[in-house]
């Protein structure tokens, strides 16, 4: 059987079994693991299963030893790990508290404090879900009490949880520099502008619904904490912040020094403030210790899937069938943007990630075109899916934490931001420098 026909079988098996909603490790290693044996039995033209045991085990063992046992991986639980203990030791929200007491009798303040304390959450956590999670369970509440309009009081935190994809620490950062082997430290600052680029945009869209629609967004009376405790309070966060990107960026952190330096002193931070006991602190340790394993799990399967997807010589045909078509740099981008748009409608993002990574890369390569401009886009296109119809997991996250608001009007309000986000995505295309400005200054 020719390995490109396995290939494609493969690749329609995978995505059938997404749509069942077989968990993304078992769907991609189980397929790959197969479809690899299948190669290696029909290699001489028969059928000989005997031959092709020792070098399928050989390839699905060994790519999930190297990956486990990649230094750069040790990442992923460092940061998980900060996020959640940060989380518990109340640092993830001082950023919001603060930016409620500022923003709070402006028109649509606390809908811009909570985008503000999501890019907060985010650059401690690095988790979208988790940041929609949290921030929806303190910010709707309170906005629905002051008589916000429901779409605007969801749909601002469900978008907001999307910076946790861009604005760095990320996860998926972590996996695409481990997956094309580019600089993580670099992916992480080339993240920064886009991030905060996208933030603005958020809190513009806020003001601009606000302005149109004052009802929306009801004026609320000043905070009984001062402006100046407020920002005071927030200083660990901020802090942690300056530790991770200004370490990196100035050369005194690795990437994963950072994540070590930060997870010790958030424990200092956590047990000074007597926010942190033993027992809470296992119990976020526990939890890292669970999300770090379902990572893991994805990241080995996606490794025996990339090796899969290189032996049936797949990759190779799509840059061969995109190269003879002769694709211009804007055709080939708008190619790239509806196939990340489209499956975002229906998966993950570490899902889609790990599904066309094996072909985007060689693709952009041949153009030579920035691998690591490239990730901010790839990436920047994972957090629009996150709030995209009819499976944006944020939407369904903040959905979920808040019980009374329907999915169709979080939807509804989430069209807004769309708009914002597109923009953005197109100004990234067309100026690389602003992802590129940071990195290429360390």
């Amino acid at each position: 059987m020719d390995p490109m026909t396995i290939g494609m079988a493969a690749m329609a098996l995978v995505l059938i079994l997404l749509a069942m909603r077989v968990p993304i490790a078992f769907a991609l290693a189980g397929v790959a693991s197969i479809g690899t044996f299948l190669i290696y039995a029909t290699r001489t033209g028969g059928w000989t299963p005997e031959r092709a045991l020792n070098p399928t085990s050989s390839v699905v063992f060994s790519n999930f030893f190297d990956l486990v046992h990649s230094y750069d991986l040790s990442m992923v639980p460092l940061f998980v790990a900060l996020g959640n203990i940060a989380f518990y030791a109340g640092i993830t929200t001082r950023i919001y508290d603060a930016a409620a007491v500022w923003l709070r009798p402006l028109p649509g303040g606390v809908a811009m404090a909570s985008i503000m304390g999501c890019g907060g959450f985010s650059a401690i956590s690095g988790s979208s879900i988790a940041c929609a999670s949290t921030m929806g369970r303190i910010c709707v509440p309170e906005m629905l009490r002051m008589g916000y309009d429901p779409r605007l009081a969801t749909s601002s935190v469900a978008v907001g949880g999307t910076l946790g994809s861009l604005i760095p620490p990320s996860v998926l950062f972590i996996l695409y520099g481990i997956f094309t082997e580019t600089s993580i430290a670099q992916l992480f600052l080339a993240g920064v502008l886009p991030g905060l680029l996208s933030l603005a945009g958020m809190i513009l869209v806020i003001a601009w619904w606000v302005a149109r629609d004052p009802a929306a967004a009801p004026r609320g009376e000043a905070a009984e904490a001062s402006r100046l405790e407020a920002a005071i309070a927030a200083w660990p966060a901020l802090m942690l912040f300056v530790v991770i990107v200004g370490g990196i960026y100035g050369g005194i952190f690795t990437a994963t020094e950072a994540a070590a330096v930060s997870v010790v002193l958030t424990i200092a931070i956590g047990f000074a403030q007597r926010r942190l006991s033993p027992g809470v602190l296992w119990r976020a340790i526990h939890e890292s210790l669970v999300q770090t394993a379902a990572i893991f799990l994805i990241a080995g399967a996606a490794k025996i899937f990339v090796s899969f997807v290189a032996l049936s010589g797949m990759a190779g045909a799509v840059v061969g069938v995109v190269a003879d078509a002769q694709l211009s740099f804007a055709m080939l981008m708008l190619v790239v943007v509806l196939i990340y748009l489209v499956l975002g409608m229906f998966l993950d993002p570490i899902g889609i990630m790990v599904l066309t990574l094996p072909f985007m890369v060689p693709l952009v390569e041949g153009y030579g075109l920035n691998l690591i401009w490239f990730g901010v886009i790839v990436v920047k296109l994972l957090e629009i899916g996150l709030i995209t119809p009819p499976v944006g997991l944020n939407v369904f996250v903040v959905s979920n934490v808040t019980k009374n608001v329907g999915i169709d009007k979080i939807f509804a309000g989430v069209t807004r931001f769309l708009v914002v986000d597109l923009l953005v995505l197109v100004l990234l295309i067309l100026f690389p420098v602003i992802s590129l400005l940071l990195p290429g200054s360390m």
